[in-house]
């Protein structure tokens, strides 16, 4: 048996573009893909495969594991796939299905049981349609709260229990959010003082991992102009600022509250000059999200911190309306896989 462990990377949605950039990873970047294996459905990959090359182009091989460790003997660009039993085929490409939201479900529950047994070395996910997993009657809104879920049950604790947050990551920037998938106005009542010193804990820990000391965290205003001293608002003076202060008692190297609209500029690192922070910390889901996205998400990568696992995806959704037509970037993907193996370096 092969003494390191394989990386799980589960399908996504059969109608989008998740199985056609993994096939595009296997077949462009066989070295990185070495030790990596699709959990999901093979005629699904099968059809991806064929999705990235012209009519009359040789076809990526599939192949069907039966045991997780024969990975490490699969040949360069050949795309092995755990079958999962009872798993729906290939929906129709670019359109809300329940089966494919039902695929993509049960393709990331495989891979995090696996990851939190320890017989991987950690998942990346392919993108899901938060409309098909609601169609198909799971019940969360997505990657982050799933994986949340499934980690707390293995652990035996409460949901509350394993708090868990997502950042959002390229060569340029990092950024931590508060808050994930809620409403705009159930994400300005999330911006209380144990909210954001939990976020502060969690990002200060999984970074310092990362980076081998603390990590320089700039802490975002709620606020336009942070506030302004309190004349656009006053939970900069009242909660995050007290929040912030919190944590450096822990030692946690935290600053702030700036002003939203220029912290991320202040944190970029670009070729003249390293940025003042190692990540941002973002008061909820678009402040966050908007500034990572617009640098490129060729190179974004979505990290969930606070999991005992490790576990990566690109920084895209499935893009129905380019589904099946193999034009879809798949550096995303790549970047992910890449990052994950470094994560899972660090454990």
């Amino acid at each position: 048996m092969h003494k390191q462990k394989a990386i799980a990377i589960t399908q996504g949605d059969s109608a989008g573009i998740g199985p056609e950039i993994i096939a595009k990873a296997f077949r462009d970047q066989p070295q990185l893909m070495q030790g990596c294996f699709v959990v999901g459905d093979v005629a699904t990959l099968r059809r991806g495969a064929q999705a990235i090359f012209a009519s009359g182009d040789a076809h990526l091989p599939v192949a069907q594991l039966e045991s997780v460790p024969e990975v490490w003997d699969m040949p360069a660009r050949c795309i092995p796939v755990w079958q999962l039993p009872h798993i729906p085929g290939p929906a129709p490409w670019g359109k809300i299905s329940a089966d494919a939201g039902c695929a993509a479900a049960m393709s990331v529950q495989w891979a995090a049981r696996a990851a939190l047994r320890g017989e991987i070395a950690a998942l990346v996910t392919a993108p899901l349609h938060k409309e098909a997993l609601h169609a198909a009657g799971v019940a969360y809104p997505g990657h982050t709260e799933l994986l949340q879920a499934e980690a707390a049950q293995h652990c035996g604790v409460a949901l509350s229990a394993m708090p868990v947050r997502m950042m959002l990551a390229n060569r340029q920037l990092r950024t931590v959010l508060v808050s994930i998938h809620v409403s705009l106005r159930q994400a300005i009542e999330a911006v209380t003082h144990d909210n954001i010193v939990q976020t502060l804990r969690i990002t200060h820990e999984a970074l310092q991992r990362v980076l081998g000391r603390r990590p320089r965290i700039g802490v975002a205003g709620l606020n336009p102009h942070a506030g302004e001293g309190g004349l656009f608002g006053s939970e900069e003076i009242t909660i995050i600022a007290p929040a912030v202060q919190t944590a450096q008692t822990q030692g946690i190297d935290a600053h702030g509250p700036f002003a939203p609209d220029t912290i991320f500029m202040r944190a970029r690192d670009v070729e003249s000059r390293a940025g003042e922070f190692d990540v941002v910390l973002a008061m909820y889901h678009d402040q966050g999200l908007i500034p990572v996205k617009y640098l490129g998400v060729e190179d974004g990568v979505n990290v969930t911190l606070g999991l005992p696992l490790v576990r990566t995806s690109p920084d895209h959704g499935t893009a129905f309306d380019i589904a099946g037509q193999g034009i879809a970037d798949a550096s995303s993907m790549m970047e992910a896989v890449r990052m994950a193996q470094e994560l899972a370096l660090d454990r």
